[in-house]
């Protein structure tokens, strides 16, 4: 043992009040066994020694070693660790004051706002909960400091059990915001403290393998038995991606600061991988068999561009018949008395997108007798939709959008406009997947872009979706109907007009907020989703 280490274990002793074995470490963090602390060797673990004794000690006087770790999951062990390694080194800082210098002097440069990563998360969290006046703008990270603080004020700092429980309520938060914990890469954030292996034991039972490890803590389900080619609505073979198109940024509208914050959301366009689904497969999605074309009607009405010229009456004048009547008459021939234009009937050319809602809810079975699942539904009639248009003069567009964050607004362009309902498009409809959120305001944005680039005619974005505007990132329930509100006026202010079917029998409220009293329909039924969308798409086509 040199000086140095003696003399931390001289420290150990005095703060712990018992014989510390100091040692060092060959590693990269250190390592509490017992009575014997393992520190790592290098200049900046050095610097980190004194916070490295004081922490491990705080362990040896507050907390309980070798707690069954069984019943945990990977990640609650994670959060559990973080939040004890808290409580202790603030219970030490409440009898050592002048240690809590040395905790902060150890902590690492602030995580980039943008990382939602689980490490990223905890480190944000140590740092709330390490410096009273620091700040976070993250609901999860603002909730941890909000439960511990309340937890402290309720039971106090000595009460484990309290603060496992809110551990529980965090991990379970990070389950539902779909963070993703892998055991093998994560290192506790911050550097003075151990690996935190003195707080479990994990019995003798095998490690899982990492497959394992990533199912359970992600609670994804092993897939299930492959079926046979073509049968129903099968998935793509794996190892084939999404082909990305291309990425735009968009505003997002802060209803607490009534402004926009410019370049906040990314929209990443993407072509699902459907390679390896024939068109015999993808008749599933549609209903099963050959597609029957609804019986849309042709909104016909007057078209004040369509002029009829050579008419018996009308409100101008056709200038080429009145010169051939002149003609007519210096050549003594009996002039054509049809002198007049007027406007014309005809079918008046328009552009709908139909903007299907691909978010996770969209799975969710339970519509029809054969408990079929909203995005099969919706796959159905947006088929039924196209097949019906194919031979007329409306333009048709089918897109599609989910969203994990204001980083990864994923759009799926299905069907083009004017692009014919070919077995590639069948096949890309049938084998895009709901997956995420919805972040409905960025799509919206992105859907009228696209429709401004069409003949002028009218122009329409026709949502479907099943819920209200929502993703991880944002825990302010009015926040995102705020934004998708203000995305559909500045739709409007550059002519597109939005509208929405809305398959769920809660949504008046908010998805008349969104889209205006008369620019909305609810379906209580999903199974009534085919006729619904063709009579709104027929009425938006017809809209003046």
């Amino acid at each position: 043992m040199t000086d140095a280490h003696g003399a931390l274990s001289l420290l150990a002793r005095g703060l712990a009040g018992i014989d510390v074995d100091v040692q060092p470490l060959a590693g990269a963090r250190a390592v509490l066994t017992g009575r014997r602390l393992l520190l790592p060797e290098g200049d900046e673990a050095v610097r980190l020694h004194r916070a490295m004794v004081a922490h491990a000690v705080a362990h040896l006087r507050y907390s309980t070693p070798a707690r069954p770790a069984r019943m945990l999951k990977p990640m609650g062990i994670a959060i559990v660790s973080a939040l004890e390694d808290a409580r202790v080194e603030r219970l030490l800082c409440r009898d050592f004051p002048g240690l809590h210098g040395w905790f902060t002097a150890g902590l690492p440069p602030a995580p980039d706002p943008l990382d939602l990563r689980f490490a990223a998360l905890v480190a944000r969290m140590d740092r709330l909960l390490l410096l009273a006046d620091a700040q976070d703008d993250n609901h999860w990270v603002n909730k941890a400091r909000r439960l511990f603080d309340e937890t402290v004020a309720r039971a106090g700092l000595e009460d484990y059990d309290a603060f496992r429980a809110i551990a529980s309520i965090l991990a379970n938060d990070l389950g539902q915001m779909r963070v993703r914990f892998e055991p093998q890469e994560y290192a506790v954030p911050a550097p003075w403290r151990d690996d935190n292996s003195y707080l479990w034991d994990f019995g003798e039972a095998e490690t899982p393998p990492d497959d394992a490890i990533a199912l359970q803590q992600t609670g994804v389900r092993p897939p299930p038995p492959s079926k046979a080619p073509n049968e129903g609505n099968e998935a793509p073979p794996e190892g084939i991606a999404d082909m990305e198109l291309g990425r735009y940024t968009y505003p997002e509208w802060d209803r607490t600061q009534e402004r926009l914050r410019p370049d906040w959301c990314t929209v990443i366009e993407k072509l699902p991988a459907w390679q390896g689904l024939g068109a015999a497969g993808t008749s599933g999605a549609a209903g099963g068999g050959r597609i029957v074309p609804l019986a849309l009607p042709r909104a016909r009405h007057l078209d004040r561009t369509h002029r009829l010229r050579r008419q018996w009456e009308g409100d101008d004048i056709d200038l080429n018949a009145a010169i051939e009547v002149l003609v007519d008459r210096r050549l003594r021939l009996r002039p054509d008395a049809r002198l007049f234009m007027r406007p014309g009937k005809g079918p008046r050319p328009s552009s709908v997108l139909v903007l299907l809602d691909l978010s996770e809810s969209a799975n969710d079975a339970g519509h029809g007798d054969g408990a079929v699942s909203l995005l099969d539904l919706e796959k159905q009639a947006a088929l039924l939709l196209a097949a019906s248009n194919a031979r007329g003069i409306d333009r048709l567009a089918i897109h599609g959008f989910s969203s994990n964050t204001r980083a990864e607004v994923y759009y799926y362009r299905l069907l083009e406009f004017g692009q014919p309902l070919a077995p590639p498009s069948r096949a890309m409809i049938s084998a895009v997947r709901g997956r995420y959120s919805t972040r409905m305001g960025a799509a919206l944005r992105h859907a009228a872009s696209h429709l401004q680039a069409e003949p002028t005619g009218p122009r329409a974005i026709l949502l479907v979706t099943d819920g209200a505007p929502s993703d991880i990132d944002v825990h302010d329930p009015k926040y995102l109907i705020e934004d998708a509100r203000q995305a559909v006026a500045e739709a409007r202010d550059v002519g597109v007009r939005s509208a929405c079917i809305a398959v769920d029998g809660a949504a008046d409220a908010y998805v008349r907020r969104i889209f205006g009293w008369r620019n909305y329909c609810i379906a209580d039924d999903a199974r009534s989703l085919p006729a619904r969308l063709a009579r709104m798409s027929t009425r938006l086509a017809a809209a003046h």
